[in-house]
């Protein structure tokens, strides 16, 4: 096949002022109105959003995959405002997403939540989201898992579920030959973020990747980038974790970047490329941060 080109981000946190009525307040949103007005307000930055999306754009990608935390407050107002952003970089057929746990901050009706985004985040051949979700783009596998969840003031974990990781791992059974990418919000490995942020069922997703194989996984998530090597049934499963696409670097974030991927098929196996493009304070722009490959096994002809 001809080489596929990915975009991959995460973590963009829209500006968005939280104005929230007494009921709203009640809830876990009012410590994360605290948090945007003590700090994250000034790091999670405007003008990186806008040239992230010029250098997203400029890129010419086949396809983009946003791993999660598009919001801050899970408020209605921004999931709307989400969605209209997002048909800033695409249609929901260039355009691959998938929750984060600001994404979930508390339970939230869909019509005025998750419903907004349904374009970005459901099956080719779907009217609506199932977890997880198949998108096939000629080799290109995508497959979209939800690990975004409402948990208690201050977790900001997540979880699977043991009927989403039995649906994904059939779906990565069948999808065999194809070079498979999972995206999902939370880190996999062990140590990555802290207890309190961390997948609760992490080991459990990682052995239906070891059985059924994958050839890369995206996240997002933590305050740095990851690259973490997860066992697979014959060789090493590439994770490729990034930090906050919008935030200025700081003491706490690593700093704003994000991931140009290149897929090729070769005669006995898959090479993978991957520019980082890092968000450079002097000239207000993001920059070659270099490029490094992988060469992946193949695992054989695509199931029918």
């Amino acid at each position: 096949m001809t080489a596929f080109t990915l975009a991959h981000f995460s973590d963009p946190h829209l500006p968005y002022e939280p104005r929230l009525d007494w009921r709203q307040r009640f809830s876990k949103r009012i410590l994360s109105a605290w948090s945007w007005h003590r700090s994250r307000r000034a790091v999670q930055r405007p003008d990186i959003l806008a040239a992230l999306a010029d250098d997203v754009r400029a890129q010419q990608p086949d396809h983009i995959a946003v791993t999660g935390d598009i919001t801050n407050f899970s408020l209605p107002g921004e999931f709307e405002q989400a969605a209209a952003w997002l048909r800033t970089l695409g249609d929901g057929a260039r355009v691959s997403v998938v929750p984060g746990n600001h994404d979930a901050l508390v339970p939230v009706a869909p019509a005025e939540g998750w419903d907004h985004w349904q374009p970005w985040m459901r099956s080719d051949d779907a009217d609506a989201t199932q977890w997880p979700y198949l998108r096939l783009r000629g080799d290109v596998a995508l497959i979209g898992v939800s690990s975004a969840l409402p948990t208690p003031p201050t977790i900001a974990g997540g979880r699977v579920g043991a009927a989403q990781l039995a649906a994904l791992e059939a779906l990565l059974d069948a999808q065999r030959g194809r070079f498979r990418v999972v995206l999902v919000h939370h880190p996999l490995a062990d140590g990555a973020v802290s207890r309190r942020k961390a997948l609760r069922d992490r080991a459990e997703l990682r052995a239906v990747l070891q059985r059924a194989g994958c050839e890369l996984v995206l996240t997002g998530h933590a305050r740095d980038a990851r690259l973490d090597l997860l066992d697979g049934a014959t060789a090493p499963i590439v994770c490729l974790g990034l930090p906050s696409s919008t935030a200025a670097p700081n003491a706490h974030d690593q700093g704003a970047r994000w991931h140009a991927l290149r897929i090729e098929k070769q005669s006995s196996d898959w090479r993978l490329s991957v520019a980082v493009r890092l968000w450079d304070e002097a000239t207000g722009a993001f920059c070659s941060g270099g490029t490094y490959d992988y060469r992946l096994p193949r695992t054989g002809a695509i199931a029918v």
